[in-house]
């Protein structure tokens, strides 16, 4: 990727961390879920008034003419919203993708659920609003808001359809100019999908243009470069590529950043990354300890209680189930750090998730177990294992569930770090990875494998190990 898109990456990712970011989703972002595009939709429309659609360029003026010509009425226009934009359509990557990370605030023009529907499977609660009511009520417990500027498939009398409705939108909508003017101001946007056509988007722009001059908050925007058409000729090919160059100069008036691509499945790769990096600075510390070999239990507490805390320093959020014998002294280092540095919230810092052991039936408690390893893991980017022992009867077996969760840290494509110094589950896992370290860690270089060689080595003391650990994750998650 070019270095433009990198630094985007490096930039967005900040405004993530910090929770100022903001999505702004055009027809584009729906177009790979079945969805038709405006000119589509329109093209029923546009026989019935014998006009060629594929040579109108104010699509809006077309529905317009329609509704003119049927006495005022829409009833035509609503239903082919409800038919296109209600059939079967499942949400995209790009849907799934940013829904998975923490962002908070989603604007659109488009009038399909698939934001919602993307929030929803993510077990996020969205709040829904699409009619200027909606904005002086606020959803229990929300995670996001869904603006829906131009209203909703299932309500498409309400819809912002027509030349009439952008005319009387100030007047109608202009709760939604106001708090998108406020979003611009103090969130950084990514605009995907969208073609900076639409009359309402100008107009707050301009407002947030004009008010704050060179104060004005950075934005994004994704633009596929401009690629000569089969039927296009020379002269029109060059006009369309100027056309582009000065439209993408024009928004650095609002100082709006273009992002050139040349394909949109890269749209998918740049959210991927974004998601990756995100996820990267979340360890998951796998374990369980009924003993702990050599070492004294005393000893490899004040270890765990350690690397914990170390992380935390470093900028780390340590997600935890809670292991027997192991998540007590991880939950207490992320603490004691929270609490010593004033870092801010607990829950910026460690997730703790003790499994529920209380139900009898130990296959209803499997599947449920299943589930919840699933939904913690796929939140972090590196797996930490250690230890890794539980007691059978009077004896001591390795941790079946600690192998479980190494095996779905690698099927979310976590970075998986056993500590194999630390003996049994840990131990195996690590000699599994030693001996294919280009499965799990491909085309990566000698130094790493060095690295991850030396948390194999044995130790007197536990608390030798935390350098190396750390030395590692450094390695992997270097951005």
């Amino acid at each position: 990727m070019d270095r433009e898109i990198e630094l985007f990456i490096q930039d967005y990712l900040k405004e993530i961390r910090e929770d100022n970011a903001a999505i702004f989703a055009g027809a584009g972002l729906s177009a790979p879920a079945g969805f038709v595009n405006w000119r589509d939709l329109l093209r029923p429309i546009a026989e019935e008034l014998r006009l060629d659609v594929d040579k109108e360029h104010d699509l809006v003026a077309v529905a317009q003419y329609h509704c003119n010509e049927n006495g005022g009425h829409r009833h035509k226009l609503n239903q082919l919203l409800i038919e296109q934009l209600t059939v079967g359509a499942i949400p995209t990557d790009n849907h799934r993708i940013l829904a998975r990370l923490p962002i908070s605030t989603y604007w659109t023009t488009n009038y399909d659920r698939l934001i919602e529907t993307a929030l929803k499977d993510t077990g996020k609660i969205a709040d829904v609003k699409y009619v200027t009511e909606h904005l002086a009520t606020t959803k229990s417990r929300r995670d996001a808001v869904v603006y829906k500027m131009h209203g909703d498939v299932e309500h498409p009398h309400d819809a912002v359809l027509i030349k009439d409705d952008y005319e009387k939108y100030h007047m109608k909508r202009g709760a939604f100019i106001n708090a998108l003017s406020g979003d611009l101001v103090s969130k950084t946007f990514l605009f995907i999908g969208f073609s900076f056509t639409d009359p309402n988007l100008d107009y707050v722009l301009s407002r947030v243009r004009v008010n704050f001059r060179e104060n004005q908050r950075g934005h994004y925007c994704v633009f596929k470069k401009r690629t000569k058409q089969s039927d296009e000729s020379d002269a029109e090919f060059e006009n369309a590529q100027i056309k582009q160059r000065l439209a993408i100069a024009d928004l650095k008036r609002f100082n709006i950043k273009t992002l050139l691509i040349d394909e949109y499945t890269q749209i998918t790769e740049i959210l991927a990354r974004i998601e990756r990096q995100y996820r990267q600075r979340t360890i998951f510390i796998s374990g369980s300890a009924e003993e702990y070999g050599a070492w004294t239990k005393a000893e490899t507490e004040e270890f765990l209680r350690d690397l914990s805390r170390a992380l935390v320093q470093q900028g780390f959020r340590i997600a935890t189930g809670v292991g027997l014998g192991v998540g007590d002294a991880v939950i207490t280092g992320a603490i004691e750090e929270v609490y010593r540095a004033r870092i801010g919230h607990i829950e910026d810092s460690l997730i703790m998730r003790p499994f529920p052991r209380a139900n009898p039936d130990p296959a209803v408690r499997k599947r449920l177990w299943e589930t919840y390893r699933q939904e913690l893991i796929s939140s972090a980017g590196v797996c930490v294992l250690v230890l890794g022992n539980k007691k059978v009867g009077d004896d001591i077996a390795l941790a079946d569930g600690v192998r479980r969760e190494f095996e779905i840290a690698v099927d979310h494509g976590l970075s998986v770090v056993p500590i194999g110094a630390t003996g049994y589950m840990a131990r195996e896992l690590w000699n599994q990875v030693v001996g294919s370290m280009e499965t799990y860690y491909p085309g990566k270089n000698g130094d790493l494998k060095g690295k991850f060689d030396q948390l194999g080595n044995e130790v007197e003391k536990p608390a030798e190990l935390i350098s190396r650990i750390l030395d590692f994750i450094t390695l992997i998650t270097k951005e």
